[in-house]
């Protein structure tokens, strides 16, 4: 081998392992060569300056979040952080120097406590990151509502000037001085010992450990670093408006993920930087300038980030080990499964026993011990909540007990398909707008028609099950993590709800629907009925089905499910059509409720759809649980919400709440043998 083959063979591997930093310096010149060319005027400095400031933000969290993905997490805390420090600043911040300066450390410390708070609950207590994050996040946006319910505040215009104004006038915008300072920090830590163990950590957590890493202690670290980033993130957006708005933060976590993942870094870890992410994220709005330039209209923009979101974090985990790509290269030979496993097992076990021996009859409490250890205390505390209630109220009548059936029963629907979703070791983020999506497309089907009910329900139903059907492709076939998939779900529904109703949904849902949530049917409102029917046909398809056997062996370890012979791509891509199927059904009981459909209708839905599954008893990395269990989860937390919504308590204190009945339950649940 010559001299310059062997230099170049560094070189390639160099390359190879840049790519998703160099494709994403490539797409961002490529899209500001197109902006560019599409503008009546070539750019000068204004435009440069603006599309600066316009997108550090977004750069700013999406740097948090690439240190956390790379440890192999998710954190969909981000965008509560931001808006938290946002209103802070605009609410406190003097007009004296020293007050702004305050302020900003302020801003960037508070953002550093929540991720140290994630960080706790991650690393030292080793939680799932993504509900751990959700759960913060609602506890986070409780308490931004606590400081600001509503826009207001000012900051001085010497502050806003300072982060969005030029270090040097006409030449250089402040705004790229502050990342390029973010990148050379991020460069130093990333060449320190502890970059190695980032990196290590998101490689093989377990290598790392044997290898003397401390995982815990670096896993806090980062999570409290991102929190950092995400505080910077939120005195700029707070410079950028020169007000604070609670709800600032909250179209951003779509286009952090994005960011991230254009800007190449991979979704499982050990590998990406922040230098793409930026570029990445400048990416994202070039995108939206472009579509804005060609006159598309701005309910496409959410459409583009979840698409960008699900391709590119397909691409960027593209390689010989996906499913797909085994699949393609398997051989194609009939394999007969084991479907008789279970019962050839029981023949065996009777067949060991001598002859005339009588099988010992094992009682039912004894069989079902370790379920009703994790599904009764949500049904004792039910109990408490309704004593509570009746103390406070002086008694309960039938009309309350009515109610809180009839508001139970949204949440008895959505636990069916994200419980199932949480057995197998997924999650659904997708719910808020396949719900929203549901109901619009109802309303907007029967138009307030008796008739059309007939072919408009069932035509939602199967919408929602195709939803469903793409989220698990994406998780089975395209390797994706199901955060990301459902995630960037969610946006593609939310801009498909936009487009099909204009933004203001139109319709009513038809008089069957209507009567079924607020009728009478023998002295009682009819959806009670159907729940019934409902909670009893689940816990049989849990319980006493193939499917259901299915969905536990999935969830306790898809490697021996697999060897079992359990179909487990199919099990999973089932389990999510059920969770969308669920969506859709309840869209349509909320449209009949109110009448008529609302844009975010289900945005209330997910992490209460989440809490009430692990309130049950549910282990929330899959495997263990029971729908009954479920069930007391809904009953406990709709009695809780009834009994607070009676009172004088505010949404913020409902929210904090909820985030820390989630955090509590998934703390007591966990396994004990987690080492």
């Amino acid at each position: 081998m010559s001299a310059f083959t062997r230099s170049r063979v560094p070189l390639l591997s160099e390359l190879l392992w840049r790519r998703g930093l160099l494709t994403s310096i490539v797409v961002f010149i490529v899209l500001f060569a197109t902006v560019n060319l599409l503008s009546t005027s070539a750019m000068g400095y204004f435009d440069i300056s603006y599309m600066s400031s316009g997108g550090a933000t977004l750069a700013l969290a999406a740097i948090g979040q690439t240190m956390v993905v790379l440890t192999g997490g998710f954190d969909l805390s981000a965008g509560a952080v931001i808006s938290l420090v946002n209103v802070l600043l605009a609410t406190h911040m003097g007009m004296t120097p020293g007050s702004e300066v305050a302020w900003v450390v302020a801003g960037v410390g508070v953002g550093a406590a929540v991720g140290a708070l994630n960080g706790v609950f991650v690393g030292f207590l080793r939680l799932q990151p993504i509900v751990v994050t959700l759960a913060v996040m609602f506890v986070t946006q409780g308490v931004t509502l606590l400081v600001a319910d509503k826009p207001g505040g000012a900051v001085p215009g010497a502050f806003a000037a300072f982060f969005t104004g030029s270090v040097i006038p006409n030449l250089l915008p402040a705004p790229i001085v502050i990342l390029a300072f973010v990148i050379v920090l991020w460069a130093l830590l990333k060449h320190t010992r502890f970059g190695t163990a980032l990196y290590a950590v998101g490689s093989d957590v377990d290598a790392a450990r044997f290898t003397g890493i401390s995982v815990p202690m670096t896993t806090f670290i980062i999570y409290t670093l991102a929190g950092a980033a995400y505080g910077l993130a939120g005195v700029m957006v707070t410079a950028q408006t020169s007000t604070g708005d609670p709800l600032v933060g909250d179209p951003l976590l779509l286009q952090i993920f994005a960011a991230v993942v254009v800007g190449g870094t991979v979704l499982c870890g050990g590998r990406g930087g922040c230098l793409g992410t930026v570029f990445g994220a400048y990416s994202l709005m070039l995108i939206v300038n472009i579509l804005l330039v060609l006159n598309v209209p701005a309910y496409y923009s959410t459409v583009a980030e979840g698409l960008i979101l699900i391709l590119a974090a397909f691409s960027g985990a593209a390689h010989d080990h996906l499913p797909i790509a085994r699949w393609l290269s398997a051989p194609k030979l009939p394999i007969r499964r084991l479907k008789a496993a279970p019962r050839v097992s029981t023949i065996v076990t009777l067949a060991a026993q001598p002859t005339g021996t009588v099988m010992p009859v094992v009682a039912w409490r004894v069989r079902h011990a370790e379920k009703l250890r994790y599904a009764v205390p949500s049904y004792v505390c039910f109990a408490i909540v309704l004593g509570i209630t009746a103390w406070v109220y002086h008694g309960l009548n039938f009309s309350y007990l009515t109610a809180l059936a009839v508001l139970a029963s949204f949440l008895i629907v959505l636990a069916l398909g994200q419980g199932t979703v949480i057995l197998t070791g997924g999650l659904d983020l997708s719910l808020p707008w396949s719900i929203g999506l549901s109901g619009i497309l109802l309303a907007g089907f029967a138009q307030g028609n008796a008739a059309s009910a007939l072919w408009a329900v069932p035509a939602v139903l199967v919408i929602g099950a195709l939803v469903g059907a793409a989220n698990g492709i994406g998780v089975v076939v395209f390797g994706l993590p199901p955060v990301v998939v459902t995630l960037g779900m969610n946006g593609i529904l939310q801009g498909a709800a936009l487009l099909y109703s204009g933004g203001t949904p139109a319709g009513f849902a038809p008089p069957s629907i209507r009567w079924l949530m607020t009728g009478h049917l023998l002295g009682i409102t009819p959806v009670i009925w159907m729940i019934i029917v409902f909670i009893v046909l689940a816990t049989l398809l849990l319980t006493r089905t193939t499917f259901g056997r299915r969905v536990y062996a999935v969830g306790n370890s898809q490697r021996v499910a697999r060897l079992a012979g359990v179909d487990v791509g199919r099990t999973i891509v089932l389990v999510y059509m059920l969770s969308g199927l669920c969506a859709g059904l309840v869209g349509i009981m909320l449209s009949g409720f109110s009448g008529q459909a609302s844009l975010g209708m289900g945005d209330d839905y997910l992490l209460p759809s989440i809490a009430v599954v692990v309130v049950g008893g549910t282990l929330i990395t899959g495997g263990r649980g029971h729908y009954l269990g479920m069930v007391g989860g809904v009953l406990l937390l709709t009695a809780l919400q009834v009994l607070l919504a009676g009172t004088t308590t505010p949404a913020s204190i409902r929210k904090i709440l909820y985030g820390a009945v989630v955090l509590t339950a998934v703390i007591a649940l966990r396994e004990r043998t987690t080492i």
